[in-house]
């Protein structure tokens, strides 16, 4: 791909952008839910022992149960424990579709970014807004149980950057969360087509396979609130390690 014009390029510390354990433990569950993992009506365990599970203190996984309660996908009674809803409002597009550890299933999905800058787009991007011929660009790890399993290159509109809302100390592993709340943009759908393709030049040692082996490839075209085209990603995929799934509420 073509790096003319490329400007304001950031390296990134492996550190940054983690999520807080709560929304960690809730985007979790989250998925879980989306997924058909936990069904409606299954009463989850005693929140002690989800914490111990965890690793985490009771007050942290309370504070992620809030979370769910707020988003409309569990239900606390009083006396009697937590129960999930499983409505398909707040479950997210990464719920229903996504990757997931092969033969496993699930898998908290974490990202490393390791590069974003502004970038003239590519002849073959698709179409994500006209008005500039320059976009965003992202390039991430991606994890899913902190195993590392694909490598994505993502592309954003200009028209929703923001040099202050979006840069390498702001953009959490968790992106649409990080288009939300820093951009007001909330991605409302998107389409994915698979196929398989050569990994590109750029990939880490981490996801041990070498750069030009064929892997699983994604491509996505994502829509903001009004409908619009704003975002393109590609992702490539180890088919050893992680697999395409899709559900349909």
């Amino acid at each position: 791909m073509s790096e003319d014009t490329e400007n304001a390029a950031t390296t990134i510390d492996a550190a940054s952008g983690a999520l807080p354990t709560y929304l960690r433990i809730a985007e979790a569950l989250t998925i879980d839910i989306g997924g058909g993992r936990l069904a409606p009506g299954e009463k989850l365990p005693p929140e002690r022992e989800m914490a111990r599970d965890k690793g985490v203190a009771v007050a942290t996984l309370r504070k992620a149960l809030k979370l769910l309660v707020e988003r409309g996908l569990i239900e606390r009674r009083q006396g009697s424990g937590n129960y999930v809803l499983g409505g398909a409002t707040n479950i997210g597009t990464y719920a229903l579709f996504r990757l997931e550890l092969r033969g496993v299933g699930g898998g908290l999905p974490t990202a490393r970014l390791l590069d974003i800058r502004k970038a003239k787009k590519p002849d073959d991007l698709p179409n994500i807004g006209r008005s500039f011929d320059v976009g965003i660009r992202m390039r991430r790890l991606r994890f899913l149980a902190d195993i590392p399993v694909a490598v994505e290159e993502i592309w954003l509109d200009l028209r929703w950057h923001d040099d202050n809302g979006l840069n390498a100390r702001t953009v959490s592993e968790s992106l649409y969360r990080t288009y939300a709340d820093r951009l007001g943009l909330h991605i409302r759908e998107a389409e994915d087509v698979i196929s398989a393709a050569p990994l590109p030049d750029w990939t880490p040692p981490e996801l041990g396979l070498a750069p030009g082996s064929f892997a699983g490839f994604v491509e996505r075209r994502a829509y903001d609130q009004h409908g619009m085209p704003c975002e393109a990603s590609w992702t490539w995929f180890n088919p050893e390690l992680a697999q395409y799934y899709s559900r349909v509420p």
